[in-house]
């Protein structure tokens, strides 16, 4: 009931005591049903300040109708029960109001104060022609990381608690991706996979208004495109996301706002990408190896135009070397390595354009790993990735968007290879990766005598083509057919033959929360 209905009842009392006791009775039942509603809206800290006027204009009211009423002339002594009604309403009114602070206070100091919890799910239909499936995919594990599923189809939640208020008050932040992102496959100082749920788990601590310090597992600072699905532009990644830029890190990150806001630093020291700790690999008479070196990385963010920013990102490092299991005297590809670590360098240029109901994105990237190459020698790749999309209101579907997406990376030095490019097991074959197209020349390869030392590794690229929809302000489904090419065939089929190219259509149901 508004308060407006309860100041109308009680102007409306008249002289006599007999009538101010029956106005009075109902207001009490006005109040128990004010104590009703805020008993029912405890768990709702945007109704707190309202809760707070309703009990100051009540007592306001209360006051002037208790000085208003005059004593009853030749009516006797009244009833003791209506004679008590104005001091219970006071201390009617005066629970409210403690119980109303009480429920402020615990909004702004309680377990709950500064609590945010958001996510989204994305369950999917996928189509894969080279395996020759169709089916739903959603929380549904897979060893290997596919460009295809393996970012995709999950359950997504970012869990921030804020200790304070205002650009300075530290928080904690906790980014859950069960069976998905680089949680799947995060490394531990063993080399063994941890198959985190975790996708980011830190700490922000604001040094000032411009600058915070984070600390934990953080993600990468590289390229466009971010981590969650819901702020991406297409179903899938592009090429440079899933396999050339570095993945999340664990360790410390300092940004730095400049210019005014306009420029963002950012500089981070960490363990090598998916690693909790420092890599320990076993080595030859129960000797083990050690990466005691950290990764450098570096990013600036400057917003050129209120429509343009352009960002650059680099890494520098040591990172640890893929060996096949059935080597015993060496590291690498070819087990002929004296050391499980190579050098590691990686650099990237994107820009983000948005414009209104247009986005482009651009981004260009270059990367090498000593030692990482098939061949043993060093492994270089470099590629880009080119974004358009456009949105716009229908009649019949309402607001619908259009996505077109180009990639192309290159990995063919020394027979391909690198930190981001790993090759797996084919049959009796540790020389490609099957499901998502990377490897060395197989015919190149088969017509070898020296283990395919002289071939060629694999170029990639794909195109992308998406159709999204915006039923609702949480809602987006996306449509995506997308085209995979590779210069060796390195795509296994179904009956175990190998193709140069992949199909897939997909379609994906996004609900954000």
């Amino acid at each position: 009931m508004q308060l407006k209905h309860i100041a109308l009842a009680i102007m409306a009392l008249p002289v006599c005591a007999q009538a101010a006791s029956e106005a009075t009775s109902p207001l009490l039942q006005k109040l128990e049903a004010l104590e009703q509603q805020i008993k029912a809206l405890q768990q709702s800290n945007a109704q707190i300040p309202l809760l707070q006027q309703q009990v100051q204009n009540l007592q306001q009211q209360l006051g002037v109708t208790a000085d208003a009423v005059p004593a009853p002339v030749n009516a006797g002594t009244p009833p003791a029960d209506a004679a008590d009604e104005p001091e219970t309403l006071k201390q009617t009114v005066n629970s409210l109001k403690i119980k109303v602070d009480t429920l402020s206070e615990a909004a702004q100091t309680g377990p709950i104060a500064g609590l945010s919890v958001t996510g989204f799910v994305d369950p999917m239909f996928l189509y894969n022609r080279n395996s020759n499936s169709a089916s739903f995919h959603f929380l549904n594990k897979n060893g290997a990381y596919n460009y295809y599923d393996s970012n995709l189809g999950d359950v997504y939640l970012d869990i921030k608690k804020t200790f304070g208020v205002g650009p300075e008050a530290p928080s904690v932040e906790l980014v859950i991706q069960p069976d998905r992102g680089s949680g799947a496959s995060f490394s531990s100082e063993s080399g063994g996979l941890t198959n985190s749920i975790f996708n980011q788990a830190n700490v922000n601590l604001p040094l000032s208004s411009t600058d915070t310090l984070q600390l934990g597992l953080l993600p990468s600072l590289a390229g466009y495109e971010p981590n969650p699905t819901s702020q991406t532009q297409t179903l899938t990644h592009n090429l440079l996301f899933d396999f050339s830029e570095p993945a999340s890190y664990l360790g410390m990150n300092y940004k730095l706002f400049t210019n005014n806001y306009q420029t963002l630093w950012q500089f981070m020291l960490a363990n090598e990408q998916l690693k909790s700790a420092g890599a320990v690999v076993s080595g030859q008479n129960g000797r083990s190896s050690s990466n005691s070196t950290p990764t450098l990385a570096a990013r600036v963010d400057y917003q050129y135009t209120t429509s343009l920013d352009l960002g650059f990102s680099a890494n520098i490092g040591r990172q640890t070397l893929f060996t096949p299991s059935s080597c015993s005297g060496g590291y690498g590809y070819q087990c002929n390595l004296s050391s499980p670590f190579g050098r590691y360098a990686y650099a990237e240029a994107d820009l983000t354009y948005t414009w209104a109901d247009i986005q482009y994105n651009a981004q260009v990237d270059y990367g090498q790993q000593a030692h990482a190459a098939w061949n043993g020698g060093m492994a270089q790749w470099y590629g880009f990735s080119l974004l358009g999309s456009k949105k716009w209101h229908t009649d019949w579907l309402g607001k619908v968007g259009t996505v077109l997406r180009f990639d192309y990376l290159n990995n063919s030095r020394n027979g391909g290879g690198g930190s981001g490019i790993l090759y797996g097991l084919s049959g009796n074959t540790a020389s490609i990766n099957p499901t998502s197209g990377w490897g060395v020349d197989q015919q190149c390869l088969n017509a070898s005598s020296n283990n395919g030392m002289d071939c060629k590794g694999t170029n990639r690229g794909d195109i992308a083509l998406d159709l999204l929809f915006y039923p609702t302000d949480k809602m987006t489904v996306k449509v995506e057919y997308r085209h995979d090419f590779a210069s060796n065939a390195v795509f296994q089929r179904n009956d175990g033959s190998l193709s140069r190219n992949n199909d897939i259509f997909a379609t994906q149901f996004i609900y954000s929360f």
